[in-house]
């Protein structure tokens, strides 16, 4: 016999999208209870994003989990733009007044489980067989076996934050749904280093073997992509081939400025796609992050786009469970969509302007544009708001 729960709304998925959103509503009075697939340890120690936009800051600080990325968090103000014989420094700060933080997915996740764990958040974890019911009511359930226990739970909503392959996508009927996608014709090899970064701030590097970036985890750890074709194995990168192609991408040398390597201590390929999946709602049930929306990590959006929507479903939903006002939660998916299409362009427009192919008209287009943003400055002005993020809902 099923153990059957009931609660305001079930959120499938406890990545910061899940743990974020259960955290917001609980601040509106909204109980929740969260349901993942994957075990805790494999959720808390994903690789993932590293760059918060300002409004994502501002809005984790405002939710009270904002005192370790103002203690340990290194606050950028803007990024390198580079290619052969060039590099220029966009200043966000000067163009925009607003920042970007280096502070890690993991580390938001340590913060958002140790946030709900003071709040003894109800969380299941390495569910199997979930399912979601009655979708198109006002009292939605999702089923599931943890351990070799079925469990039943009831509530006002269904929250689908469990990424890409989760069930809640899916769970939109193909009569409703409608997918927009675009698979780019390479892949980032990504790796981790512990050595010191090189660099005081992101290095974004065009260069004809390929596109190259520069970035950090912390004062101690260095994360750094190479533009690899499609399908290329890890281990057909040596360590020493790795630092070799990232010191000739990123220039070593020029202006007297150096790379250094350390030891490697984790690799991996990354493919580059967008998708968007419309609508982010069917009846009971709403999406946020991942299960509606992949951007390619060139533009930083992943993770802060998560953390938008669920900004906005967060309310929304408290507006259907303590009042019964649907407005809200009826408009969510047209909101959060006006700020994934923006996200989405972004992310392709400096995916497309800095990863190079084998043609070379495409080649001095994308030098004319790096040469347009160094020079213009309503093209850096652009580009900095956009990077460091708009209003959520704009």
């Amino acid at each position: 016999m099923a153990q059957t729960l009931r609660t305001d709304v079930v959120i499938v998925g406890a990545g910061p999208a899940g743990m974020l959103l259960s955290h917001l509503l609980e601040a509106e009075g909204i109980e929740s209870i969260v349901v993942e697939t994957r075990s805790q340890e494999y959720v808390a120690s994903r690789i993932r994003a590293g760059i918060l936009e300002h409004s994502s800051v501002e809005l984790l600080t405002e939710a009270g989990l904002g005192a370790r990325i103002e203690r340990e968090g290194d606050e950028h103000r803007g990024i390198y733009l580079q290619w052969p014989h060039e590099r220029h420094h966009l200043d966000f700060v000067d163009l925009t007044g607003r920042s970007v933080w280096v502070y890690g997915q993991t580390e938001v996740q340590k913060d958002l489980v140790a946030a709900r764990s003071a709040a003894e958040q109800e969380i299941f974890y390495e569910a199997a067989e979930v399912t979601l019911h009655d979708l198109e009511s006002e009292r939605p359930a999702v089923t599931f076996t943890a351990g070799d226990e079925p469990v039943r739970i009831e509530a006002r909503a269904v929250a689908g934050c469990d990424g890409s392959f989760g069930p809640c996508r899916a769970a939109v009927p193909d009569a409703v749904r409608q997918t927009w996608e675009r698979v780019y014709p390479y892949s980032w090899l990504g790796v981790l280093a512990d050595v010191a970064p090189s660099t005081d701030e992101l290095i974004y590097a065009w260069h004809p073997d390929g596109f190259a970036m520069h970035s950090m985890r912390s004062a101690t750890v260095s994360r750094l992509y190479l533009q690899v074709p499609n399908g290329t194995p890890v281990d057909q990168w040596s360590d020493d081939r790795i630092w070799q192609a990232l010191a000739t991408r990123l220039g070593h040398g020029q202006d007297g400025w150096e790379l250094t390597p350390g030891p490697i201590t984790d690799k991996s390929v990354l493919p580059m796609r967008s998708h968007v999946q419309t609508p982010m709602s069917h009846g009971s049930l709403f999406l946020a992050g991942d299960a509606a929306h992949i951007v390619p990590p060139t533009g930083a959006k992943g993770l802060n786009l998560a953390i938008a929507d669920v900004a906005l479903l967060a309310p929304a939903l408290g507006a259907l469970v303590r009042r019964g006002d649907e407005g809200p939660a009826q408009a969510y998916s047209d909101t959060a969509l006006r700020r994934v299409w923006r996200c989405t362009h972004f992310s392709w427009w400096m995916t497309t302007m800095l990863h190079t192919s084998d043609d070379p008209f495409d080649a001095q287009l994308q030098l004319s544009q790096l040469h347009w943003l160094a020079t213009s400055e309503a093209g850096r002005t652009g580009l900095a708001e956009n990077y460091a993020g708009l209003p959520i809902g704009f």
